[in-house]
């Protein structure tokens, strides 16, 4: 039989079959056993084959090939990776100006690992109601800077219902992931666009101005609409992996299609003279907090090429 993986629990599964028929599910220990570097052999997204056992449990016996996947650093274990969801056809990024603030540098790091597995992305700015005359300064320049890169942008109000229906046409018919740190409003998002699915939510955290978390683990959702929703924990930090230095430009779009006017092919957009990438940063033409943004990522994956031929 063949199904759909639509939660996870970490250790028990759900999968809906292609009846439309619900199963509680678990894994075969060979997978278990498998030298993965992965801490989560099977994700939400999968489509897998089963069996079923003589108290109708399924047990997942094949994972059929993903078509892509979103990830993560392990939260535990700094040399494993934690896959957050498969087979997506829109990551939304879930972010704020304020309430809380959502860096630069998170936005980055979500697009650029939504690059690298070919992942179209949608940024929404979530909390509109909130927003005050500078904030909304703020997200205008924002939404110049990321739409120039060639990346859609919208600003929504969960809370008072603007922007919604907008939304929903960038969502029918297609499976997508929300993802964004923990309190920028993703449970009260989805609760508006699916009532029925009456998601938990929380206030901000008054000691440190973060959100708390309310989503434990992965879930996916058909929309009333059309379309399917993976629901994922909040998440504070995503941490890149498997990134080769020379990769990091590739990911950044406006970098991509300059670096062949650097004098040097292999030019990290550095030290190096005559960089194509650091006079497009001096004349304006690339946002110094991309450029800034790239030369982060690239130190990281230094160091992970470092740590990786140390081990």
């Amino acid at each position: 039989m063949r199904g759909l993986v639509t939660k996870s629990t970490g250790s028990w599964y759900q999968i809906q079959a292609e009846n439309g028929q619900k199963y509680e599910a678990r894994i075969r220990g060979k997978f278990r056993l498998s030298n993965i570097k992965h801490t989560n052999p099977i994700v939400v997204g999968d489509f897998v084959d089963f069996e079923l056992d003589k108290d109708n449990i399924a047990v997942i016996t094949n994972i059929q090939k993903r078509q892509n996947y979103i990830i993560r650093k392990s939260v535990n274990l700094s040399k494993k990776t934690h896959i957050i969801a498969s087979n997506v056809e829109l990551a939304v990024l879930l972010a704020t100006v304020n309430h809380p603030r959502t860096s630069t540098g998170f936005i980055d790091r979500f697009l650029i690992t939504a690059e690298a597995y070919h992942i179209p992305v949608l940024i929404v700015f979530n909390k509109l109601d909130l927003y005050t005359e500078k904030d909304l300064e703020i997200f205008k320049a924002l939404e110049n800077l990321y739409e120039s890169i060639g990346y859609e942008v919208l600003a929504v109000s969960a809370k008072k219902n603007k922007g919604l229906e907008n939304l929903k046409e960038f969502l029918k018919d297609k499976t997508s992931v929300f993802s964004g740190h923990s309190g920028v409003g993703k449970s009260t998002l989805v609760n508006q666009l699916h009532p029925d699915l009456n998601l938990k939510t929380k206030d901000i955290s008054n000691f440190n101005k973060k959100g708390q978390h309310t989503t434990t683990f992965a879930q996916l959702f058909s929309w009333p609409f059309g379309g399917n929703i993976i629901d994922t924990p909040g998440i504070k930090e995503l941490g890149l992996v498997d990134f080769k230095k020379e990769e990091i430009q590739d990911y950044f779009p406006e970098i991509f299609e300059r670096k062949s006017d650097c004098k040097f092919h292999n030019c990290l957009h550095t030290t190096e003279p005559q960089c194509a990438i650091k006079n497009a940063v001096e004349l304006g033409e690339i946002e110094a907090s991309r450029y800034d943004s790239y030369l982060t990522f690239l130190e990281e994956a230094k160091e992970h090429e470092n740590d990786y031929s140390k081990s």
